[in-house]
């Protein structure tokens, strides 16, 4: 709602030749290294920080800072209006609001005199007393790395004086409720950010030697008989004392670690009246996280706190009133409420359906003409089109049009399927593409939670965690309540959802959208004009299409015939950090025999199979060619060590961070 406004006053700031963020956003820009909306955002950022002065946004519109000075002479308005106008800044400032939001236009016109203005711009902001800023930017334009941005600005500002209460010291990275298993993996990619993209050298090595992460992922309690204290809260507590502490970045779920066992009308930093240990757990480490000095807390897919934001912003506003909390930062998608919100009494009554605090906006139409995959559409319709024939047309369309397709990374192209249920991916969707269709079983990968007549091998998760690597071979994905938000496979040019139910109803837009995350093609491989496939059946047709207009107000049939901005640059997406040096041992298996070749190929080939009578332990000097020691062994233990297994636990690990060719 204000954020067009603040990208008014945010580029007259810039434009100033007085602005002293300019120097660092033309480093940003000589870097090349982040796209435009991460350009924009970090921007806005500045603005609010610096000549902002990182005040709550309703402080901001009271003060008149997004005063547009215009001049509202000639609308023809009356003459109290007009001295309302000319006297109240906050008024001034929503009145400025009436092009894009009719309703409030109308309100201060014709009953501006009756409104009391600081009291409606709090209550539009959620009453919240502490700084609190929605970034919101579509899926795959990179919000991952615009928090680790955000972190690195913030720590250079503050390394540069210590005393500027604008800035934070310490960050908490918090992943919304129920996303765990696909947020918090992605986060750890902020551990991976260049700060050199951002501030020069040499503050930005120095900053990445200051920060120190810690991922709180344990379970919530210990044994009910156990008193030991929660051990997300002894990651926390090993840092102490905090005066002094700086560069801390605590990665954690909402759900798990703050808001788990909260009474709403209980002060939550108070002590527990309770002895419920889940309760005493979270709250100790709820009193400890508040009392770390500066923090700046960043939330991802901030849309999903809805239903825990009365919660959540009771907890920082806890550790706001104690001094703790700096600056709340929100990221998301979609930054609009799932119904409109009403603000005021009868008579002054507005409906906002936009989360108010957002203070940028990049629109997926816009992310699509420019980095994008683009989309094609497909809709089976008819009464006789079953669940089945929407899955037969979707991999249909995609062995036609991406069945070859190799990626520059040497990945693979990828349809997701998604399923209603476990059971109806086991019994009805896999055997129907092994059987009629005819897919290779070893193309098709299955990835659900399990349940009692239906369990997966523990490398089902290691193959998914593969996917968009060169080591996988998977082409069709098979997926129950997996991959819906979150998901990163850039490799994914497909999705199907052939029935109500594959995904929530309120997330068919994030869902459809998975395949479309930008990612580069082979050289001299043609790159088709649409380069994603979405099929669905007639009820998310409508979902999609409902979701396109309410969140990104376009229509299906415009966000299915997107293409490419003619001369508009690629934005480029930021490379992958260098693969570190890897100590390793080189052997050598030396033979003296002057058996004939094939001999010595079926000698080599027993020596993965030798009997543990016969293992032999040596130590060879490689440039002398003597043997050092020798030894036979009397027994193995555990699993017997191969090289590929060894390569592909390394790119596990690295959540993406690494491939097979690195």
């Amino acid at each position: 709602m204000f954020h067009s406004l603040i990208a008014q006053r945010k580029n007259e700031w810039f434009q100033s030749g007085r602005c002293p963020a300019a120097p660092l956003l033309g480093h940003i820009r000589e870097r090349g290294q982040l796209r435009d909306a991460q350009i924009e955002a970090i921007e806005t950022y500045l603005f609010l920080k610096i000549a902002g002065q990182n005040r709550p946004l309703w402080r901001l519109v009271c003060d008149g800072f997004f005063d547009p000075q215009e001049d509202f002479s000639q609308l023809g308005l009356a003459p109290k209006t007009l001295d309302l106008l000319a006297e109240n800044a906050a008024a001034r400032t929503f009145f400025a609001l009436r092009d894009e939001f009719p309703a409030m236009g109308k309100l201060v016109a014709e009953r501006g005199q009756h409104i009391d203005f600081e009291k409606l711009a709090q209550t539009i902001f959620y009453n919240a007393s502490y700084t609190d800023y929605l970034f919101s930017l579509p899926m795959g334009a990179g919000k991952t790395f615009l928090m680790a941005a955000f972190i690195y600005l913030d720590l250079y500002f503050a390394h540069s004086d210590p005393t500027d209460a604008a800035f934070a010291h310490n960050f908490l990275v918090v992943a919304p409720s129920g996303l765990k298993n696909s947020v918090v993996p992605s986060l750890k990619t902020i551990e991976r950010f260049d700060p050199a993209w951002v501030v020069p050298e040499p503050a930005a090595r120095q900053l990445k030697n200051l920060l120190r992460f810690e991922v709180l992922d344990q379970p919530r309690s210990a044994a009910k008989n156990n008193r030991a204290r929660n051990p997300n809260a002894q990651k926390v507590a090993a840092f102490q004392p905090f005066g002094g502490l700086m560069g801390l970045v605590l990665v954690v779920n909402a759900e798990k670690v703050i808001l788990d066992k909260l009474d709403a009308d209980h002060d939550p930093l108070a002590p527990e009246k309770t002895d419920d240990e889940k309760q005493k757990s979270a709250n100790e480490l709820r009193q400890l996280i508040g009392q770390i000095p500066r923090l700046g807390v960043l939330i991802d897919e901030v849309h999903h706190a809805a239903t825990d934001d009365i919660k959540l912003r009771q907890v920082v506003g806890a550790w706001h009133g104690r001094g703790a909390v700096t600056t709340v930062m929100g990221f998301s998608g979609t930054p609009y409420l799932p119904s409109p919100e009403k603000i005021g009494s009868a008579g002054n009554a507005l409906k906002i359906n936009q989360i108010s605090n957002t203070v940028y906006h990049y629109p997926l139409l816009a992310a699509v003409r420019s980095f994008l995959k683009k989309p094609q559409v497909l809709v089976e319709k008819g009464p006789r089109v079953g669940p089945l024939d929407i899955v037969r047309t979707g991999v249909s369309a995609f062995r036609r049009d991406f069945g070859g397709t190799v990626y520059a990374d040497g990945s693979v192209a990828k349809l997701a399927i998604y399923c209603s249920s476990i059971e109806w991916l086991e019994e009805r969707v896999y055997p129907f593409l092994v059987g009629e269709v005819g897919i290779p079983p070893g193309e098709i990968l299955k990835y659900h939670q399990g349940n009692k007549h239906h369990k997966l091998p523990p490398e089902n998760r290691t193959e998914f965690l593969q996917l968009d690597t060169p080591a996988s071979r998977k082409r069709i994905v098979l997926l129950v309540q997996i991959g819906k938000e979150g998901w990163d496979c850039r490799s994914l040019a497909g999705v199907v959802l052939s029935q109500k139910g594959d995904c929530p109803l309120n997330m068919v837009l994030q869902t459809a959208c998975r395949c479309l995350r930008q990612i580069e093609y082979a050289p001299g491989a043609p790159v088709p004009e649409k380069t994603a496939l979405i099929c669905l059946n007639e009820d998310n047709e409508r979902s999609l299409d409902r979701q396109l207009k309410g969140e990104q107000h376009i229509s299906l049939a415009e966000f299915g015939s997107i293409r490419t901005e003619k001369n508009a640059a690629p934005s480029p997406r930021p490379p992958a950090p260098p693969a570190p040096k890897i100590s390793f041992w080189k052997t050598a298996a030396l033979s003296n025999s002057a058996a004939a070749p094939a001999q010595i190929a079926q000698k080599l080939a027993d020596l993965l199979y030798i009997q543990p009578s016969d293992s032999r332990l040596e130590t060879r000097d490689l440039h002398e060619g003597r043997s050092r020691k020798s030894a036979v062994l009397a027994r193995e233990t555990g699993e017997r060590a191969q090289f590929d297994y060894w390569l592909l636990g390394i790119v596990k690990e690295s959540f993406g961070g690494l491939s097979l060719a690195d």
